[in-house]
C-alpha cells in the first residue's frame, strides 16, 4: 500500500519538480493505466522489499513457447527521471507458482535471463525542428549546424537500428513546416542534409513559431497512429530550437499550447532557446519536458548536447527484458515479481504470466 500511495503520489508532484526552468515529465505510454505502473501493480508484502526509489511501469507483456517471458517496461526515479544503461544482471526475478506462500527466488544465469533489443515492439522516432528565420541564418547558422550535427549524432544509436529514427523540418515566416530531411535511420543522411542547409534557404524573414509547434505535434501524433497500428508501442520526441519569439502571428499562443498539453502522452516536447530575445516562459510551457537556452550562439553545442542527453535517457529507458521460466503450469496463477537495483537504488513491479504448454528449454 504504502508503494502505491508513494507511486500515485509522484504522477501529480512531476509538475512541481523544476529542472532547467521546468517539469522534467516522464514519458507515459497509452498502456500506463494511471498508477504509474502500467500493466503492473506493487509487489506482495511477503517479499519484504522496502518503498524503492525506482519505479517500474510494465507496459507489454507476453510469453513465447516453450518457456520464454518477455516483459516490456519502462524505469524512472520518483521524481520521473528516466533510469537508463540498466544490465540483466541488475534485476532480481521472483516467482510464485499456486503452491508456493511466497515468491521464489530465480537464477538470473540459470535462467538465462538478458535484457533484448526491443525493436521488434517498440519504435521511438525523434523530430528536430530548426528555426531558419532571417536572424539565425545571418548570426548563428554556422554554430547551429555544428550543434545539430552534435545532435544527430548523440541521439541516433551508433549502429544503425530500424527502432530509432529522426526527422528534420524547419520553419521561417511562411505557412508551412518545410521538411529538410525525412524519417530516416540513417545517422549519415540526416548530418549531410545539415550540411546542406545555405543562408538563402528561407523566403520570409518571420518567424511562424507557433505554427512550428502545431505542425510538428501533428506530424509526431501521426507517427505514434501509425506505430500503434502496426501492434507496436511508440513513442516520439519533438524538439524544437528558436531564437525569437512568433513574428508572423498566423497561430495563436493558447493554440500552440492547447496543441502541446492536449497531445499523445506518448509524445515528449523539448524545446532550445538563444539569445535575449526569446519568451523564457513560453518556451518552458511549449517545451514541457524539458528546456534549455544558450545566451550566445558559442553556447549552442552545449545546449542542444544537454537535450540530446534527455532524449537519448528516455528512449533508452524501455528495457525488454526476458528470462527462461522453470514453471509448467497453465493455470495462469503463476505470479512474477522483477526487482531492479542499480548503486544504492532499487524498485519493483509484479505481475502475472500463465505457463500454459511450457516445456524444458527455452530460445
Amino acid at each position: 500500500m504504502k508503494m502505491f500511495l508513494k507511486t500515485f503520489g509522484f504522477l501529480f508532484l512531476l509538475s512541481l519538480v523544476i529542472s532547467c526552468g521546468n517539469a522534467d515529465d516522464d514519458v507515459d505510454l497509452n498502456l500506463n493505466f494511471g498508477d504509474g505502473l502500467g500493466k503492473g501493480k506493487p509487489v506482495d508484502d511477503c517479499l519484504g522489499l522496502d518503498d524503492g526509489e525506482l519505479v517500474l511501469s510494465i507496459q507489454e507483456q507476453f510469453t513465447t513457447l516453450p518457456g520464454k517471458v518477455s516483459i516490456f517496461f519502462k524505469v524512472s526515479d520518483t521524481d520521473g527521471n528516466p533510469v537508463s544503461g540498466l544490465t540483466a544482471n541488475q534485476f532480481t526475478i521472483y516467482e510464485q507458482g499456486r503452491n508456493d506462500d511466497c515468491f521464489n527466488t530465480i537464477s538470473t544465469s540459470e535462467s538465462f535471463a538478458r535484457i533484448s533489443p526491443n525493436s521488434q515492439i517498440f519504435s521511438n522516432n525523434t523530430l528536430l525542428v530548426l528555426d531558419l528565420s532571417n536572424s539565425v541564418l545571418s548570426s548563428s547558422l554556422n554554430e547551429l549546424k555544428v550543434a545539430s550535427t552534435s545532435f544527430v549524432n548523440n541521439v541516433m544509436p551508433a549502429t544503425t537500428q530500424e527502432s530509432f529514427k529522426m526527422a528534420i523540418y524547419w520553419f521561417d515566416g511562411e505557412n508551412e513546416l518545410h521538411l529538410l530531411n525525412a524519417l530516416t535511420a540513417s545517422k549519415q543522411e540526416l548530418i549531410n542534409s545539415i550540411d546542406g542547409i545555405t543562408d538563402d534557404i528561407s523566403n520570409d524573414p518571420s518567424t511562424d513559431l507557433y505554427g512550428a509547434v502545431i505542425k510538428s505535434t501533428d506530424i509526431a501524433s501521426n507517427l505514434i497512429q501509425e506505430t500503434t497500428a502496426g501492434g507496436s508501442i511508440g513513442a516520439a520526441s519533438v524538439v524544437i530550437f528558436t531564437d525569437g519569439t512568433d513574428q508572423a502571428s498566423r497561430f495563436t499562443e493558447d493554440a500552440a499550447l492547447k496543441k502541446v498539453n492536449e497531445a499523445d502522452p506518448n509524445i515528449s516536447f523539448f524545446t532550445i532557446g538563444l539569445g535575449g530575445e526569446i519568451d523564457t516562459q513560453v518556451l518552458q510551457d511549449i517545451g514541457k519536458t524539458f528546456s534549455v537556452f544558450a545566451g550566445n550562439a558559442d553556447e549552442l553545442e552545449d545546449t542542444f548536447r544537454d537535450i540530446s542527453e534527455k532524449v537519448s535517457e528516455r528512449a533508452n529507458s524501455f528495457y525488454l527484458f526476458e528470462y527462461c521460466s522453470p514453471k509448467r503450469d497453465g493455470s495462469g496463477e503463476n505470479n512474477l515479481a522483477i526487482q531492479v537495483s542499480t548503486g544504492s537504488r532499487q524498485g519493483a513491479v509484479q505481475t502475472k504470466f500463465d505457463a500454459k504448454g511450457f516445456t524444458g528449454g527455452c530460445e
